[in-house]
Formats: structure tokens, C-alpha cells, sequence
């Protein structure tokens, strides 16, 4: 083991590399092949590719003698800051890195951008340190999904599908070594070898990794640089504008892949569309496909379960007029008279919820039992076939290993490690954090997460209490038209305000989950975005459902009946409204749910009209050589660094994911109240793959490509919310819902629920009042308060149903796993001929290598002889 203290902190680069070129590679022509004419993303030789740009402004003030000078104000920190930049690009410069620099000059600023390129040298050294592949041979295998094949075989027209220009082609590859190059495909042309993202992923590694001041205070990277602002950005650029060319015949080879994304994805008019995964990977990485492929995938699995889920609410639609107890309570007139639900509430009549309690029977009937056994089973399913679906693409993109085998330490990781170690699977020495401090920070950041969660349940009890004290002061106003709706307007007005609540804290959270992640030294980006994930996670997942689990299973429970209330902090515990807890569970799903949803779309509209508004801003003036401003330089005469500067930084999938995955949870956990939810869902996410790929082609800057292996713990967390809807479901319907109470009466009155109503409700004790006035109230207790025996019965009825359902789900959703393997066959012969393929073009490597040491050995022991004789 070594200690990163031991090296010398004044070294020029952490990059140990040579920039000699080898002009010797393999049969591969020496010279670098010629842009095309068309592409501005080159230096100003017109030869050049640019594969990142650093972009800073620095602010002027104008004196009247005409010179400029800097805001005395901030005098130290822009020195500060044009001190790092100058080491950090003079030690990129050393790393080999080719510079080209511009500026333009606006009113009050200048705006400097750094064109960087790597040379051929450093692209074949990083390839082969970062493990890039590169193509072996192409594979000539279709790709289709399931539902082309199916609709091919029952010879139906196939109105998804859609002929996308310029696919890109597939190839059987490897890891990428210079000392083969010419067994590689297309190795004979420098210039189009590795490609546009295999450079950008390049750029991005050095940029990560290389040091601008002390490496004791972590002064390293451009992460760093950028969130100290002596960058304003760094970001490779886009393949021209998405707008398609001028002229009516347009040849769809022609099109850059910016523009074809657009045309075949990003408009409006592709809803119907299959998205051309292939291409979103080609050009943004195997990340950002995966999420799409993802989105596509559930949203496309949300079909039967809105299918469904909306003909059992037809059926509460049709039970609303053939009820009995509906029936019963809205013809009862007078004859239930409650007893009061505060302590300055009047008493009311039962007939006075007939609206409501009819309402209730959309959302608490028998289809909500089938349908709750469903969607448990659909999420079981949908998660086996997203498993063979992502096995399927991560072997189609090349990432079926990914994760074990060639992802390489955080560049972060590596510069700020406080020591190195051998690893013993290569031999390598390798940066390395102590596994103790790791887990003592571990620790103290699950402090905090118990911290927050606190914070948000003691958010829930005060929302409670507003919601109490609100019907009190409703009650007290003596208006008729409040009282009559004082608990649906405090219902409502607490859910809208636990919302706002909701996404308040949520910021916080995410802010503290960063810092926390980043401090625990996390060796790869897979386990750093997954601690990060897993903390955000938590957090949301008691911010969000904390109160419908409230609602559903502790709201009314512990009420106590008339005479002898419970209380806590003095105010009686909060009981159910007129028409139950369980139409309250869904109004409070429907506005943490839908609400959420609009107000992200609001966002993104925001984001679109935000980039619509700085496109339409006034170029800047522009420095030409002679030093003099050239003005009026209209948009499409502008640089495309200067275009793409103007865009929005993307900022990663972490909302995107976030905002499904607890989609995902309120659809399943919740469900047998909200039947609707998968029918609102399925509508949200056909507008949300549309603007998520509209932020993505036309407003966002470009992001360094990404590879993955899969969605990361997002699967994990989806199987742990579907295990939680299974038993979150059966505790719903055996103690929130009346399908259990109704099933038991039917059983013992002959089949039918006449006198239902009246078997629910208690009478109050004789002295509850002085006037020995008698009233209802919902409970299954005698006269005097104690329980009757049908409440015992249905006690163990509920408990039995909850055994029965869970195990039941749980068998089949076993048997499912079972019977759909989570590869399919054909990806694993694939994988085993890939396999043989890369074995035997690095196998002369291999053998040569043998060849020595056996020569070696041979050498040492005819010296020894020799010495021994």
C-alpha cells in the first residue's frame, strides 16, 4: 500500500503519458482524414474536430476613458480563479491536448471559449485505459421487439412502427488494445475509428482527472472547477441544428443524428411512434437510451393496467345506482341521527352523505379486490420482462459486463483517494479509500436521513393538526354552506398544503444527499449514484406516502366512541369524514399524484419556454482578428459553441427516474383506493416522453455519453415497492375498505345487505349527554362501549384475508420469476459467440506471450546448469 501523501504535490499532471504519436499503426493510412465541408465543429484549420469546449465570463466595467477594468469587488476571486485556469489548461496542454481559443464580447462581459481536440496518440491511450470497445465484426441479426413479432404473426398492421434513416449498425466487439488495432474494424481510418461519444467519454476522463492546484484540498478536476465558477461550462457539442434543412426534397440520409431525433422522436407527432433506441444510444450514450428504453417500456405495460383499472371504476359507476346501502342511507331520511364529529358540532343526519357515500363506492368495491390482485401480479410481470428487455439491450450496446468487469474508478475518485493499493484480480496499483472511514461516514449520513425523516413526520402531525383546527374554526363561523363541507375543506386544503410541503423539503434533501454521497468516497459512478439514490430515496419514500399511509391505516382507528374520546396534545384524535377514510385516501392520492405531475409538466413547459427566450436573445457582439466589434451577426452565422453555449445544462436522469419511480409506488401500494392512477399515469408519461426528449434534442446541451449495464438500484427499489403494494394492498382492503365487512353480513343475512347500514353503526352510552339524547356513530360496540362479537369475527376474518392474499401473490409472482428466465436464450448464444470471437482476436497476443516466458525459463535453466557444472 501507498500513500498519496508520499508523491510530490507540485507534479505537473496526473496523467503519465507520452504525446509522441506512433505513425505505425498496423496497414492504417498515417494521415488524418478530411472533415466534411459542412462540419463547423472543427478548429479554424477546417481540419481539427473539436471534442470538448470550457467556456468563462468575466465581467467589465466600461470607464469613461474607454479602458476596462475588473469589478474591484471581486478583484481576489477572478485571480484566483484566471490562476487555476491557466494551470488547468497549460497541464491539459502538457497532457496533449490541443487548444484553440475564442471570445466575444458582449456589454458588460466577455465570453471565452476553449476549443479542445485529443490527438490520435491520447485517443488510443485513454481507449484502452478507460476500456472503450471497438467493433470485431458486424452482426447481420434483425433487432425486434415483442410486440413487432407478435403483430407479424397475427398478420396485423403494425401503426407503431416507422423507418428511421441512418441505422446504426451493431458489431460483435472488444476492448479496445493499441497493439491489435488492425484486427478492429474501420482501423485503417483515423478519423472515424473511435466515435463522436468514445471521444467525448475521452476529453471527459482527462478534464476529471487533471489537477489545477493542491491535491490535498482536492483542487482537481473540472467538476470542481465548474462549481467554483472559474468555468461557467464544460460540454461537448451538438452534430449542427435539429431543425431540418431548407428545400422540399430533403434526402433522410443526408440528416445529421441530431436532426433525425428530432424528426422520427422529439415532435409531437411521433406519440405513436416506437422510439429509435439505437440512436438515442448512439448519440447520447448507453445511459440515457436505457432510461428511454425504460420509460417506453412501463409506459407501454401501463396500457392493460388502465384498461382495467378503468373498468372497475365503471363498475363503481354502475354500483353507485344499484347499492342497497347506498339505497338504504339516502331513503333513511331521519332515522340515523349521528352523534357530533367535534366537540362544537352539531348532530347530523346519515341521509345528508348520500352523495358521498355513493362517491366512496367508485373507489371501495369488490372490483377493487380483483384489481389490487392484478396490478400485484402485473407489477411482478412487468419487472421479469423488463429484466430479459434490458438483458436483451445491454448485450445489443455492449454493456453485459459492464459493471464486473470494465468500470473504471471515478476520476474524482482517482485523483482525491488518500492512498493507492494492489488490486489482486490485475495487479495493478489503483487508488484506494479505507473501507472503516468509509462506513463511519456511511453512518453518520444515515444520521441525517433519520434526521430529515423525523423532520417529515413531525411535518405530517402538523398537518393533522391544521386539519383539526381548521373544522373547528369552520364550525365556529356559523356559516351553513362551511359547515356542511368543513371536513372535505379541510381534507382538501391539508392535501394541497402537504404537497407544497412535499416539494419543499425535497430540495433541502437532495442538496444534503449530494454533499453526504460525495464525502463517503464512493470508488465507482455505479455505487456513487446508487448511495446517492438509495439516501434521496428514503427520504422521498416517507415524504410522499407518509400521509396516505396515515390516511389508510391510523386515521379513525384510535377514535375511542362517545363519552370517552381519545385525545393527544388535548385535541380529540382525528377521525374519518362523513363518507369513510378510503375516498379520502384518494382524493389525497389524487392530489399528491396528479398535482405532482402537473406541476412537473409546468416545469418542463417552463424549461422549453425558458430555452425558447434565450435562442431569441440578441447575438453579442463579436471580436474579430482585427480587434474591432463586428455587430448584427445573426444566429445562424453564429459559432455552434456559441449556440450550444446558450442551451440548458442537463443536469442527469435523477428527477426523471425519481418522478417515476414514485409514480410506480403511488399505482401499486395504493391502488385498491384509486383505480384511475394507472389511467393517469399511462397519460402523463405519453406527454412525458415527449418533453423529456424535446429538453433532450433541442434544449439541453449535449452530455458526456454514459455507458450502463441497466437502470442501476432503480430495479431494486421497483422490486421492494412491489413486494410493500402486496401487503400495503391486503392491510387496505381488509381494514380501510368495507369489502370485507360486506362480505361478512351477506354471509349471515342469506345473501343480501339489507340492514347493513344500521349493522355498522354503534349507539352512543345513556350518558353521553345530559339530555340522554341517543346518536349513532360508525364502530361495532354495545351501549356501553365495549366490542361486539361480530367485531372479534371480522378481526379474525381481516387478519386470515391478509395472510391468504399475500401468500397467494406471492406464489404466483414466484411462478412467474420461475417460468421467464432473465436472459433470454438466443441474447445468451450471443453472448457465448462474442465471447469466443474477442478470445480468439486477442489470442495471438496471448500466445506470444507465452512464447517469451517459455523462452525465459528455458534461458534461466541452461544458465543454472551451466553454473552448476
Amino acid at each position: 500500500m501507498m500513500r498519496r501523501g508520499e508523491e510530490r504535490e507540485d507534479i505537473t499532471t496526473l496523467i503519465a503519458m507520452t504525446n509522441t504519436a506512433d505513425h505505425n499503426y498496423g496497414s492504417m493510412d498515417t494521415g488524418m482524414s478530411q472533415v466534411s465541408s459542412g462540419d463547423k465543429n472543427v478548429f479554424s484549420d477546417g481540419i481539427t474536430r473539436i471534442d470538448f469546449v470550457l467556456v468563462w465570463e468575466e465581467s467589465l466595467a466600461v470607464l469613461k476613458d474607454g479602458t476596462l477594468e475588473k469589478d474591484k469587488s471581486s478583484h481576489a476571486i477572478q485571480d484566483s480563479h484566471r490562476k487555476w485556469r491557466e494551470d488547468f489548461l497549460s497541464r491539459l496542454q502538457a497532457a496533449g491536448i490541443d487548444q484553440e481559443m475564442r471570445e466575444v464580447l458582449q456589454a458588460k462581459k466577455k465570453i471565452s471559449y476553449v476549443l479542445l481536440s485529443a490527438p490520435w496518440s491520447v485517443l488510443c491511450y485513454y481507449a484502452e485505459e478507460i476500456s472503450l470497445r471497438v467493433p470485431l465484426q458486424m452482426v447481420t441479426t434483425p433487432n425486434f421487439n415483442w410486440s413487432e413479432r407478435m403483430l407479424e404473426k397475427i398478420k396485423i398492421p403494425n401503426l407503431m412502427s416507422q423507418d428511421v434513416p441512418s441505422m446504426p449498425p451493431d458489431y460483435y466487439t472488444c476492448q479496445f488494445r493499441t497493439n491489435k488495432l488492425e484486427r478492429f474494424l474501420g482501423s485503417e481510418n483515423k478519423e472515424t475509428f473511435f466515435k463522436t461519444t468514445q471521444r467525448h467519454q475521452v476529453l471527459y476522463e482527462i478534464l476529471a482527472r487533471t489537477p489545477y492546484g493542491a491535491l490535498k484540498r482536492g483542487e482537481v478536476g473540472i467538476e470542481r472547477l465548474l462549481s467554483e465558477n472559474a468555468f461557467s461550462a464544460a460540454y461537448p457539442l451538438h452534430e449542427g441544428p435539429f431543425e431540418m434543412p431548407g428545400g422540399e426534397a430533403v434526402d433522410s440520409q443526408s440528416l445529421s443524428m441530431r436532426q433525425i431525433l428530432h424528426q422520427y422522436w422529439a415532435r409531437w407527432a411521433s406519440w405513436k411512434n416506437y422510439q429509435p433506441l439505437d440512436h438515442i444510444r448512439e448519440y447520447y450514450g448507453e445511459k440515457i437510451a436505457l432510461y428511454f428504453a425504460w420509460l417506453g417500456f412501463y409506459t407501454g405495460w401501463l396500457l392493460p393496467a388502465a384498461v382495467v383499472g378503468t373498468l372497475v371504476f365503471l363498475f363503481g359507476i354502475w354500483l353507485m345506482v344499484t347499492d342497497a346501502p347506498a339505497r338504504e342511507i339516502c331513503e333513511s331520511k331521519d332515522e340515523f341521527v349521528m352523534c357530533p364529529l367535534c366537540k362544537i358540532c352539531s348532530y347530523w343526519n346519515l341521509s345528508s352523505i348520500c352523495t358521498t357515500f355513493k362517491a366512496g363506492l367508485l373507489f371501495d368495491n369488490g372490483g377493487t379486490v380483483f384489481f389490487s390482485i392484478f396490478m400485484a401480479l402485473w407489477a411482478v410481470t412487468f419487472l421479469e420482462y423488463w429484466k430479459r428487455t434490458s438483458a436483451v439491450l445491454a448485450h445489443r450496446w455492449d454493456c453485459s459486463e459492464f459493471q464486473e468487469t470494465e468500470e473504471r474508478p471515478r476520476p474524482e475518485f482517482t485523483a482525491t483517494a488518500p492512498m493507492t493499493l494492489r488490486n489482486p484480480v490485475t495487479g495493478a496499483e489503483e487508488p484506494y479509500f479505507p473501507k472503516r472511514r468509509r462506513f463511519n461516514r456511511t453512518l453518520t449520513g444515515g444520521m441525517v436521513i433519520i434526521i430529515m425523516v423525523s423532520v417529515v413526520l413531525m411535518f405530517v402531525v402538523a398537518i393533522i393538526v391544521y386539519r383539526v383546527i381548521l373544522s373547528i374554526i369552520i364550525y365556529k363561523s356559523h356559516n351553513a354552506f362551511l359547515i356542511f363541507s368543513a371536513g372535505r375543506i379541510a381534507s382538501l386544503t391539508g392535501s394541497v398544503l402537504n404537497l407544497l410541503v412535499i416539494l419543499m423539503l425535497s430540495r433541502v434533501y437532495i442538496y444534503l444527499a449530494q454533499v453526504l454521497t460525495r464525502w463517503e468516497m464512493h470508488r465507482t459512478q455505479t455505487k456513487y449514484e446508487d448511495m446517492f439514490i438509495l439516501k434521496v430515496f428514503i427520504f422521498q419514500f416517507v415524504n410522499f406516502y407518509s400521509s396516505p399511509v396515515y390516511i389508510s391505516f391510523f386515521k379513525g382507528r384510535f377514535v375511542g366512541y362517545p363519552g370517552n374520546y381519545y385525545k393527544l396534545l388535548g385535541i380529540r384524535n382525528e377521525d374519518c369524514g362523513a363518507g369513510g377514510c378510503l375516498i379520502e385516501l384518494a382524493q389525497e392520492l389524487l392530489v399528491i399524484m396528479v398535482g405532482k405531475q402537473v406541476i412537473n409538466n409546468i416545469q418542463e413547459f417552463i424549461i422549453k419556454l425558458k430555452s425558447w427566450w434565450q435562442k431569441r436573445k440578441i447575438h453579442p457582439k463579436v471580436r474579430a482578428e482585427d480587434e474591432k466589434v463586428k455587430e448584427g451577426v445573426s444566429t445562424q452565422d453564429a459559432a455552434p459553441w456559441e449556440t450550444d453555449y446558450e442551451l440548458l445544462l442537463c443536469e442527469g436522469l435523477f428527477d426523471e427516474y425519481l418522478e417515476m419511480v414514485l409514480q410506480f409506488g403511488f399505482i401499486t401500494i395504493f391502488v385498491a383506493a384509486c383505480p384511475l392512477a394507472p389511467l393517469f399515469a399511462l397519460i402523463n408519461n405519453w406527454v412525458e416522453v415527449r418533453l423529456d426528449a424535446q429538453k433532450f434534442v433541442c434544449q439541453y446541451r449535449r452530455p458526456v455519453a454514459e455507458r450502463a449495464q441497466d437502470i442501476g438500484i432503480w430495479l431494486d427499489i421497483l422490486q421492494v415497492i412491489t413486494y410493500v403494494a402486496v401487503i400495503s394492498n391486503a392491510f387496505l382492503i381488509a381494514f380501510t375498505s368495507d369489502f370485507l365487512p360486506r362480505l361478512y353480513y351477506r354471509y349471515n343475512n342469506d345473501g343480501n345487505l339489507q340492514g347493513y347500514v344500521n349493522f355498522t353503526l354503534g349507539t352512543s352510552p345513556s350518558n353521553f349527554n345530559a339530555n340522554n339524547t341517543q346518536c349513532r356513530y360508525r364502530g361495532y360496540r354495545d351501549r356501553n362501549g365495549h366490542f361486539r362479537p361480530e367485531y372479534f369475527h371480522l378481526l379474525a376474518c381481516r387478519l386470515a384475508f391478509v395472510i391468504i392474499f399475500e401468500h397467494v401473490v406471492f406464489f404466483i409472482g414466484r411462478l412467474i420469476d420461475f417460468m421467464v428466465p432473465d436472459i433470454p436464450e438466443d441474447v445468451e448464444i450471443k453472448i457465448k459467440r462474442e465471447h469466443y470471437m474477442a478470445k480468439e482476436a486477442l489470442a495471438e497476443n496471448e500466445c506470444i506471450f507465452f512464447l517469451i516466458i517459455n523462452h525465459q525459463n528455458h534461458f534461466t535453466l541452461h544458465k543454472t546448469s551451466q553454473y552448476k557444472s
